[in-house]
This record gives C-alpha cells, sequence and structure tokens, in this order.
C-alpha cells in the first residue's frame, strides 16, 4: 500500500461534500461496521459525469476509497464509471490491508446506485437535455473557479449571478459574472 497517498487521500478528501443541486445521488450502508457511502452526481451531455462528490461516515480508508473512486469516475461516461473495478481501486492505492478489502466494493456499490438513480429519472423525464447542458456550463464554470487567481473579489460577490452560457456561431462562452 501506498501510506503516502493514502494519507493524502485521506487529508485533502477530494470531492467529499454533498451536493445542493445533484441530479442523482445513491447510497450503501455497512451493516458491518455502520459505514455509510453516498455519491452526489451531476451528468452532462453524453452522459459523461461533469461533477461527482461523496459524503461518508467512514474511517479513513472510507474516505481514501471514496476519493480514489471520485477521482477515477470524474469525467468518464456512466459505464465508464460502471466498469471501474475493485483491482482499479486497489492499484490506485497500491493495495489494500486484508480487513479493508471489501472497501472499493462498498464504495462502487454506493455509485453505482448513483448511476441507476440518475437513468431512472432520465427514463422518467425528470432530467432534460437542458439540465444535461447546464449542468455542464456549471461543472465547467467550478473547474474554472478551482484555478489560481480565479478567486472572487468583493465586485465578484456583489454580482453574483451565476455562471452564464452565451453561444454565438457554434462557438459557447461562459461568464462567470
Amino acid at each position: 500500500m501506498d501510506f503516502a497517498k493514502f494519507q493524502n487521500l485521506v487529508e485533502k478528501r477530494t470531492g467529499f461534500r454533498t451536493m445542493e443541486d445533484a441530479m442523482a445521488s445513491g447510497e450503501y450502508f455497512s451493516d458491518s461496521c455502520g459505514d455509510m457511502y453516498t455519491y452526489y452526481l451531476k451528468v452532462g451531455p453524453g452522459e459523461r459525469i461533469a461533477d461527482i462528490s461523496y459524503f461518508t461516515t467512514g474511517c479513513g480508508f472510507g474516505t481514501a476509497t471514496c476519493s480514489l473512486l471520485v477521482e477515477l469516475a470524474h469525467g468518464k461516461t456512466l459505464d465508464e464509471a460502471l466498469a471501474i473495478t475493485d483491482d482499479d481501486i486497489m492499484s490506485a492505492l497500491g493495495g489494500y490491508p486484508e480487513k479493508k478489502k471489501d472497501y472499493p466494493e462498498r464504495s462502487r456499490i454506493a455509485l453505482r446506485a448513483a448511476i441507476d438513480d440518475y437513468r431512472a429519472k432520465r427514463a422518467a423525464g425528470k432530467i432534460t437535455d437542458d439540465m444535461l447542458e447546464k449542468a455542464r456550463a456549471v461543472a465547467a464554470a467550478a473547474s474554472l473557479a478551482e484555478l489560481p487567481g480565479t478567486g472572487k473579489t468583493s465586485q465578484d460577490e456583489a454580482q453574483d449571478a451565476g455562471p452564464q452560457v452565451v453561444r454565438d456561431g457554434g462557438l459557447v462562452t461562459i461568464k462567470l459574472h
């Protein structure tokens, strides 16, 4: 096991947040230890995961596993995300202790539940193409906001109208304010 990577994943907790306007969510509860894993998704055009986050009540291994799965699934299509295996997650961490080898499966089950929730909502017409485009635009704006030098100023906060998508002759521009 790559302990430095494990420690970094636990400290940074990549993707550890609830998502207020998620399109779908799914969870897994482990009755053996009481851990809960919940994934939140926003899906964009082409069924690509535009944003993914998780919340867990689990230990460091639960946190590290969920963070790894967020890294592996972000930007992938739903089918590609479903194809991620326990071995893919274990390899990304350089292995797991014997008593923790079921953590990748727990995390994948929660992600599968979120994907199933998305697909059920899409089939029922609760998620539209317009919603998918909006999710893509918001996720793109959010990723820009994470880049160095793009933090908010007091003027930005005063104008906080949210991102706008402007289409002109086949070009798409995302205005952040």
